[in-house]
């Protein structure tokens, strides 16, 4: 198989469970403050990764690597999980999940951009059209079909979410540098991030006692799905990628899947602006993924 359709593979299987945690974020957040769901989800999520570890035999590769790499795991750890989730969790809790989910998701539009001054990367025209088509689209969704007004419900939770898009994007650029194996340097980063967000929480009086075992299933999703296996997918598709953008863009499949699982699992109405968004990103993916006898 090559490369990029490997990229794609592993993207979209990280799509579709990424598509899922919207929900499950509001779901917890109803019980929990944005550090206890970080916590608790950030123990599962090492958990479940020390398990693989401990299968395929890589605790000794774990330790040379942090022994060799330790302040480019340290810097990886204090980005993701422990400031870009907060920002997130925070976000969500300030917006409805309809909004904070599609604002959050533009972080692929980041990506793209920051590639370019960081990574070297060549911003096509392609690029830049679909980018803008669909920024629109996204736009369209958050305002529920007033993309001019730019009238969202929060303007401190538009901030949180949009600062969690450049975080969240750093991280990736750093890793495209790191060449250790995926599963090693996600494992370490929660190694070192969750103590880090343990002290962060008793120091700041904000690590609530759990009282209702919903909360702590949510987070317990949150930490497999979202932090944990998921994370091994994508960057397996960030590292078969040929073109970072095109696999970045792919991203935009998946607020429509959330805002199924949103109206399901949360009762939110899905607005028919949403289904004209979601026409809109799409649009942008093929234009996109066209080829650019311009590049």
């Amino acid at each position: 198989m090559k490369s990029q359709n490997k990229a794609y593979k592993y993207a979209l299987i990280a799509v579709f469970f990424w598509s899922t945690v919207a929900a499950v974020f509001k779901i917890a957040l109803l019980t929990l403050n944005p550090i206890t769901l970080l916590f608790y989800a950030s123990v599962s999520s090492m958990l479940i990764l020390l398990i693989i570890i401990i299968l395929r035999k890589q605790i000794n590769d774990v330790l040379l690597y942090i022994k060799n790499n330790w302040k480019t795991v340290l810097l990886l750890a204090l980005i993701n999980p422990f400031l870009y989730y907060l920002v997130l969790f925070e976000a969500y809790d300030a917006l409805p999940a309809q909004e904070a989910q599609v604002i959050n998701y533009t972080w692929a539009l980041m990506l793209t951009f920051l590639s370019v001054i960081f990574l070297k990367q060549k911003l096509t025209i392609n690029d830049i059209v679909a980018g803008i088509i669909c920024y629109f689209g996204v736009l369209i969704i958050a305002t529920k079909g007033e993309p001019f007004t730019l009238n969202f419900s929060n303007l401190n939770g538009v901030f949180l979410a949009l600062l969690s898009t450049v975080l969240w994007s750093m991280y990736w650029i750093i890793n495209t540098k790191n060449k250790v194996e995926p599963i090693i340097g996600v494992f370490s980063n929660f190694i070192i991030s969750v103590p880090i967000i343990g002290l962060y929480g008793y120091f700041t009086g904000t690590l609530q006692e759990v009282t209702e075992i919903k909360g702590i299933f949510a987070a317990i999703y949150v930490g497999f799905f979202e932090m944990g296996v998921t994370f091994l997918f994508w960057l397996n598709a960030m590292k078969h990628a040929e073109s970072t953008s095109k696999i970045a863009n792919l991203i935009f499949i998946s607020p429509f899947l959330s805002l199924i699982f949103i109206h399901f699992l949360l009762g939110e109405e899905i607005y028919y602006s949403t289904l004209f968004g979601l026409i809109t990103i799409i649009l942008g993916l093929i234009i996109q993924q066209l080829k650019n006898k311009f590049s």
